[in-house]
């Protein structure tokens, strides 16, 4: 039965990421689809209008940040509801990570709009990505608390992460933050990325202490993102006994080279594997 309504397509919010400091860091696909939606939401107009000017894009825009983002969410809401797309984006970056967008997206999916991401450059993962320390599991951590007393509070409550942390910093605050992490962490390695994929772009590694030495004879200016390696577990604990048989009993598999038994025993024990083949062959050279 047709009840003369049309079927009205309803729009799709594009989240998208846009360079944090290099122009030529933007994709094709983001490109693409700011010129493609009617409606371009932004952080700041006048920042991304640079960026839009650069390329030729000539979507309309509207700002949506930190201060109007619950009213303008629901008239980007209206728009997807008309059946047009609209794309986010933030002054650099992606979209609610340490940004504004999180309010938008939440109400979006809880309209039943669909919601694509539009992925691109995010400074925490650029970061870690050069930091050289363990990427394999690592916690976000964006901006810390700006007065001392709520942020010792915050970092003695993280003092026992194993994890490989990530933080945002004011470079006003940098030393400051780096000599309390270095009296309630200790000495631990840490990576300063300043200003990255700009003209100025930096990096400053070493331990905290080497890290303070740089930067302490210095002014330090731009974006920060620090990178702080997390505790070292503790020595494992089991008895010479226990390792022995361990030992055997991986022995009496005839497919098991002496490197196999000691990859095995290093990674259930947590010793290092030279450690244990070291072991291995004292005991084969005393049997």
């Amino acid at each position: 039965m047709n009840t003369g309504k049309k079927n009205i397509r309803r729009g799709i919010l594009y989240i998208v990421s846009t360079p944090i400091g290099n122009l030529e860091d933007i994709t094709l696909r983001a490109l693409r689809v700011l010129k493609e939606v009617r409606l371009i939401a932004a952080e700041d107009t006048r920042r991304t209008a640079k960026l839009t000017a650069a390329f030729a894009v000539e979507t309309p825009l509207t700002s949506l940040h930190e201060w109007n983002e619950s009213r303008k969410t629901e008239y980007v809401l209206s728009r997807l509801e008309e059946g047009e797309d609209v794309a986010y984006v933030t002054d650099a970056g992606t979209p609610g990570v340490s940004d504004p967008g999180f309010v938008l997206v939440r109400e979006a999916l809880a309209g039943g709009y669909t919601v694509v991401p539009v992925p691109g450059v995010t400074a925490a993962v650029a970061a870690l990505s050069i930091a050289g320390l363990p990427m394999d599991s690592y916690v976000f951590f964006a901006f810390l608390p700006a007065r001392e007393g709520k942020k010792r509070k915050f970092l003695e409550s993280i003092r026992d992460e194993e994890k490989t942390m990530v933080f945002y910093e004011s470079p006003r605050r940098l030393e400051e933050t780096l000599r309390m992490m270095a009296g309630i962490f200790g000495d631990r390695p840490a990576v300063v990325a300043r200003e990255l994929t700009k003209m100025h772009e930096e990096t400053i590694r070493g331990t905290i202490a080497e890290v303070l030495d740089r930067i302490a004879v210095r002014e330090i200016r731009g974006e920060v993102t620090l990178i702080v390696g997390g505790k070292e577990r503790g020595a494992p604990e089991i008895s010479e006994e226990g390792l022995a048989d361990l030992y055997l009993r991986l022995r009496k598999d005839p497919s098991l080279s002496t490197r196999d038994i000691a990859g095995i025993i290093s990674r259930r024990t947590g010793l290092p594997k030279k450690q244990v083949y070291s072991f291995i062959l004292k005991k084969e050279n005393r049997s």
